[in-house]
């Protein structure tokens, strides 16, 4: 089923429409949607937090689906010189009324580019905050794959199967906190192969109709081979098809190619307007207050919508490739390399701690694998 639009932004889509000089484009597939259809992909801003002011009164008035982060809700306090997390600022939670819908986010990338790490347990995070609201979908613990996080390569292998492991504690602690129907699975990589892997690892958790979010593609580009739409075809291919697929971060330049997958109901969140609002405020000489953010939110999310509302995109599926021919390695390099296969296994399965193991580590590891050969 379609989502529904915000009224707010249905005369600019009959605007659009009416503009339209090809209206015989209506009869073919890749139309765009009719306005009483709704709108193939949801779009969920991304607000700051949940402080009252214009940001959230205009998300409530137009009422727009939001998204916050669980960092926005922490507490801190400074202690031997840094900051330590200190609990869930809930009071705020109050504030979400009035709201079309609000989800949750973990604040993966946050926490890892600001904390290096989680500075919260899977206890403190499900019991103490997904159970605390009764939110439209809040999202797995998880380690994001950016390039700025995970620069080598094994930076991101050792981070995906870290992120299986919080998926899986996560949903047994839902489970334990009846909490479980809204609970929004991550699947984290850097190619689309590595979605699979991860998508493997959480299989026996997934139910059918679930919404799935795929992360670390906020920064990623459209097209190529480990591009957005690669890794949505790509996962397209595997997932059971009534699974419903979310995006984090999504550029808005991909909303009309995404409507080659508008049957998986996608939803996409973005806080693009903030960056915009900044950079208008900088090369315009505005001083940057709330009402004029508030003021860009609304205008990003009517360009969105009116993105929507033209004709798709073409896309042209592609068959996978082969795996690239993996480089010979020396005795050591292929110690190295297994090693790190056994631990990732054991962290998926839980039998090690997803934080626990380091170089020094992996290099005893390897040292013993040598010499039982």
């Amino acid at each position: 089923m379609p989502y529904d639009i915000p009224l707010r932004f249905q005369q600019a889509l009959v605007s659009s429409a009416s503009s339209q000089a090809d209206l015989s484009s209506a009869r073919s597939s890749n139309a765009a949607p009719r306005l009483a259809d709704g709108m193939p992909i949801e779009i969920i801003v991304g607000l700051p937090g949940l402080s009252e002011g214009p940001l959230l009164a205009r998300a409530r008035a137009l009422q727009l689906p939001v998204l916050i982060s669980a960092n926005s809700l922490s507490r801190w306090r400074q202690r031997d010189g840094g900051r330590e997390w200190a609990g869930w600022r809930l009071r705020q939670l109050a504030n979400a009324h009035g709201l079309a819908s609000i989800m949750l986010d973990s604040a993966g990338f946050v926490l890892a580019s600001r904390y290096r790490g989680l500075p919260w347990t899977v206890e403190d995070y499900v019991d103490g905050l997904a159970a605390a609201y009764p939110w439209r979908l809040w999202a797995s613990l998880d380690h994001c794959v950016e390039p700025e996080i995970a620069r080598a390569r094994e930076d991101a292998l050792e981070r995906m199967p870290r992120t299986v492991r919080l998926n899986i504690e996560c949903h047994t602690r839902a489970i334990d906190a009846g909490i479980v129907s809204n609970f929004m699975p991550v699947l984290q990589g850097r190619r689309p192969s590595d979605y699979l892997r991860c998508l493997d690892g959480i299989a026996h958790i997934l139910r059918p109709g679930q919404t799935i979010a795929i992360g670390s593609t906020c920064r990623r580009a459209v097209h190529g081979e480990d591009g957005l739409l690669a890794v949505f075809e790509t996962l397209d291919r595997h997932l059971d098809p009534t699974v419903r697929l979310h995006g984090f971060g999504i550029k808005g330049l991909a909303l009309s190619h995404l409507r080659a997958f508008e049957h998986r109901k996608i939803t996409v969140d973005s806080s693009a307007f903030s960056y915009a609002a900044r950079m208008s405020a900088l090369f315009n000489g505005h001083v940057k207050t709330n009402h004029f953010v508030a003021d860009h939110m609304e205008h990003w999310t009517e360009r969105q919508y009116v993105r929507l509302a033209r004709p798709r995109k073409g896309f042209q599926s592609s068959l996978p490739l082969p795996p690239a021919a993996e480089p010979l390695l020396t005795g050591w390099e292929a110690a190295v390399a297994a090693a790190r296969e056994e631990i990732r296994t054991l962290v998926i399965e839980g039998e090690i701690a997803h934080d626990q193991f380091t170089d020094a580590w992996i290099a005893e590891w390897a040292a013993d694998l040598l010499g039982r050969r």
